[in-house]
This record gives structure tokens, C-alpha cells and sequence, in this order.
């Protein structure tokens, strides 16, 4: 058994610096340890869930469900069922691993553990794909509910001009790089006071969303269900591999393991219970939503949900109200997983893959406040200036690629670790965790090619950085340059 914070024995390290793994002992030893102090554990198995739904309950209802009803129609909500059950085979092993290696690095760190620093880079880069974009592509939608909000209350909106990103019609979409900086401000105060503030603005957000549920569901016309797949099976598939950008959030609870007070048992416990919130409400408000209104009306409106609020009960004042809320609940999911992805940089900062000011920690709020200014300066130029549709692809792609190579992880640690304490086991294991993989494979094969091109271009460069600087300042790499090569 190791000693708190010894390195492994030299002599387990490959020759082959792309194949060395990070002991699982020495990433649960380094937990919170930066540069120049240390992250603090206060976080409460209900803040972990809080931190989980504010991260992903309202991407795919307030935003995305007026790109994926065009493409699946009145199926949509078949669409929700078949994304949220990929994430659930991915969920259960996230649950394993969050409680056998309670660290902040999410899946970057459990493919450093299991598959080598190379395969734990291009994790690592899938993440920053996956969370930093996905705060930018939150963002752009916070602006049109925004919009609505402010034409209800004083007849009033943001011209085009400065509401829009370049190619759809503006110049800057300022909203959306207003509420990433509102989200900085909050995160540099502190973990705990941040879990306080995400809480209270989730419990907003899930009475905005049972407000929809029960005023919407007496305008729901049976003639709207007709027919239920239009565009067919192609049609579902599509839209189920857009909206599983809507599931993404569930794994920021894992992304919060420093900083839990009981990790094995609160991470856990915290990634199952939102999934099944989130999964429910998704459902039932997509299940009423396209009852209410035809399919074929959410087509070029990213505030719909608000839309239908109006036109059920003729009356613009329900549809303020219902903006107001998507307002704070999207403003909830830009702060959790900006949250998250500062947590991610911390730890790929700390093996020293990536510059050390991501790993420097404020000695008086126990937070990175450098990593947190840099992360959301990059996110809010990224919401001002890029369209949401390419952004919601592109974080669809690399959250599948990442959730893939989780499944595997499972499996692998499961099998060369069976001695390791686990406070959750994955069901049918390995069944449970082979389907898991295979389901993101299936939906990465229905994104369309642009953003494929994209996710190829985005892999290029990050091998690009890690063969020019990651590999080389590894905090590994001076330990295996002195493994003694096998005869």
C-alpha cells in the first residue's frame, strides 16, 4: 500500500511516455492540491445534485427543443427518452468511478488511470469541447429569453445588432457574454457560497418548468401528435443525438470531487438522482409542448417554450412569467458548467498538461480564480460571436466521445483494480457499460459531417499542443525518463 502522496514505484511506468497511467493512490492522494493552496471540501450531497440539474436542466428544454422538434416532430419526446438512456449507461458508470476515484478531473481522470496520458489528453481536450463550449452555446439562448422577458415587462429589446453573433444577423451577442461574466463574478467568490447561489436559482427553475407543465397541458390537441414521426427514424435519431447536448450536465457533480464533503457515497448518489429528475421533467415538458403547438411552428425559434405559454393561454403575461424563469434557469446551467470546466483545467493543470496558472488557488476563497478569468473570458467570446446551432453539435460530438471512453474506463479498472473500494458498482456489469459505449457511438454516427470536420479539426490541434507541451512538462515525464528500459 502506498504512503499518503508517494509516488508509485518507478518500475510500473511504461518506457512509452503516451501509454503512462496516473496510479489511482496518487490522483485520491493529490485531491485539491494546487499551486499555492488548496481547494475546500463543503459541499453537500444536495449541492452536489444541485451543481448536476443547474448544469443540465434547461440546455435542451429553453434552448435546443426548438432545433430538435423540427427534425423528429411530435417524436421529439422519443428523441428526449433515447438521449437520456445513452447518458443513463454512461451515468452508471460515471457513479462507479466518481465513487472509487473521488478527483476533480471527471473522465480525463479516469483514462489517466486506466488507458495512458495520451488516450487521458484527448478526454481531457473532448472536456474542454464539451463544457466550454457548451457554456457559450447556454449563453446565446439566455439572450433570446431575455429578449422575450424584456418585451413583456417595458416593450422593449436588445437590437439585433448587439443580440445576434456574426452570420445571423448581428455583429456581438452581448446577453450571452454578460450572463458568462455575471457567472465569473459569482464562482470567484467561493465553492460554497457558489453551490448556495446555483441552488436557490434551480429551484426557480424547476417551478418554472411544473408552472409550463400544468398551464400547458390544457392546450395540448391530439391532432398535434399526428403524424408522430414525420421525418421517420432518421428524423429521431438526429434530433436525439442534438438533444443529448441537453444530458451533459450530469457528470459536473463528478467534476466537484475535491471539493465534496463525503465523495464515494455523495457523487454517487448526486449523478443518479439528477439524471432522473432532469429525464423526467425533459419528458413530460417536451411530451406537452409539442401537444400544444405543431411541430413544424418551433422551427427558427430558440425561445419556445414561452411561445406556447402565450399562445395556450392567449395571453402574453404567462409567456413573460415563463421567460423570466428561463432567464434565471439558463443562467443556472452557464454557471454550473462553467463550474465544471474550471474544475477539469484544475486537474489536467496539476499533471501539467496544460499551464499552472489553472492549478493556482486563492489562499482566502480556496478557489482558481486565474483558471475561472481565463475559462470565461474564452466562453464569453465564444457565446458573443459564434451561432448556437454549430456550438450545440460540436459539444454533442465531444460529450459523446468522452462518455465513451468513461464506459470503457469501467471495465478496465474493474478488472486490474478488483481490490479497490467501490461505493457504487455498475448493474450488469460489463453488459451495462458496453451498451453505454455503444449507444454514443451510434449517435456520434447520426451527427451530421460539418461536425465531424469540426471535431477532427479540434482533435488535430489539441495533439498538436500535447506533443509540443503537454507531454513534454507531464508531471510524469521526469519520473519516466528514469524507468530503466526492459531488456
Amino acid at each position: 500500500m502506498l504512503d499518503h502522496g508517494q509516488a508509485p514505484p518507478l518500475t510500473q511506468r511504461p518506457a512509452n511516455p503516451l501509454l503512462r497511467r496516473k496510479p489511482v493512490d496518487r490522483l485520491v492522494s493529490e485531491a485539491g492540491q494546487g499551486e499555492g493552496g488548496a481547494l475546500k471540501r463543503s459541499l453537500t450531497m444536495w449541492q452536489l445534485t444541485m451543481i448536476s440539474i443547474g448544469a443540465t436542466l434547461g440546455t435542451g428544454i429553453f434552448v435546443v427543443l426548438g432545433e430538435a422538434a423540427p427534425q423528429a416532430g411530435p417524436a421529439v419526446t422519443i428523441s428526449f427518452v433515447i438521449a437520456g438512456l445513452t447518458a443513463l449507461f454512461s451515468a452508471l458508470s460515471y457513479a462507479e468511478l466518481a465513487g472509487s476515484v473521488p478527483v476533480s478531473g471527471s473522465s480525463y481522470s479516469y483514462a489517466y488511470a486506466t488507458m495512458g496520458e495520451l488516450i487521458a489528453w484527448i478526454c481531457g481536450w473532448c472536456l474542454v469541447l464539451e463544457y466550454a463550449v457548451s457554456v457559450a452555446a447556454v449563453a446565446v439562448g439566455w439572450g433570446q429569453y431575455l429578449n422575450e422577458l424584456l418585451e413583456g415587462t417595458v416593450g422593449f429589446t436588445i437590437p439585433e445588432t448587439l443580440s445576434a453573433p456574426l452570420g445571423e444577423g448581428g455583429w456581438i451577442n452581448l446577453p450571452s457574454l454578460v450572463v458568462v461574466l455575471l457567472s465569473m463574478v459569482f464562482l470567484m467568490r467561493g465553492a460554497k457560497e457558489s453551490a448556495t447561489i446555483n441552488s436557490i436559482m434551480v429551484a426557480v427553475k424547476i417551478v418554472t418548468l411544473l408552472l409550463f407543465i400544468g398551464i400547458g397541458v390544457m392546450g395540448i390537441k391530439a391532432g398535434n401528435y399526428t403524424p408522430l414521426a414525420p421525418l421517420g427514424v432518421t428524423g429521431i435519431s438526429a434530433a436525439a443525438s442534438s438533444l443529448f447536448f441537453s444530458y451533459i450536465g450530469f457528470d459536473a457533480a463528478s467534476t466537484a470531487g475535491e471539493e465534496a464533503r463525503d465523495p464515494k457515497k455523495d457523487l454517487p448518489r448526486a449523478i443518479m438522482l439528477s439524471l432522473a429528475i432532469v429525464t423526467v421533467l425533459y419528458v413530460l415538458v417536451a411530451f406537452v409542448a409539442v401537444g400544444a403547438m405543431p411541430w413544424q411552428d418551433f422551427e427558427g425559434t430558440e425561445a419556445a417554450l414561452a411561445q406556447v405559454m402565450t399562445n395556450v393561454t392567449g395571453h402574453s403575461f404567462w409567456g413573460v412569467v415563463l421567460a423570466a424563469g428561463a432567464v434565471v434557469a439558463i443562467a443556472s446551467v452557464v454557471f454550473a458548467v462553467l463550474y465544471g470546466q474550471t474544475r477539469i483545467l484544475f486537474a489536467m493543470s496539476r499533471d501539467g498538461l496544460v499551464p499552472k496558472a489553472f492549478a493556482k488557488v486563492d489562499e482566502k476563497t480556496g478557489t482558481p480564480r486565474v483558471n475561472v478569468l481565463i475559462v470565461s473570458l474564452f466562453c464569453g467570446a465564444l457565446a458573443a460571436f459564434i451561432p448556437l446551432g454549430e456550438l450545440a453539435n460540436a459539444t454533442s460530438i465531444g460529450t459523446l466521445f468522452a462518455f465513451a471512453l468513461v464506459n470503457i474506463a469501467v471495465v478496465i479498472l474493474r478488472y486490474t483494480k478488483r481490490d479497490l473500494p467501490r461505493t457504487f458498482k455498475v448493474a450488469l456489469f460489463p453488459v451495462t457499460p458496453i451498451l453505454g459505449f455503444l449507444a454514443c457511438g451510434w449517435l456520434m454516427v447520426s451527427l451530421p459531417g460539418a461536425t465531424w470536420l469540426a471535431f477532427g479539426v479540434w482533435m488535430v490541434v489539441g495533439l498538436v499542443i500535447y506533443f509540443c507541451y503537454g507531454m513534454r512538462r507531464s508531471s510524469l515525464a521526469p519520473e519516466a525518463a528514469e524507468v530503466p528500459t526492459e531488456k
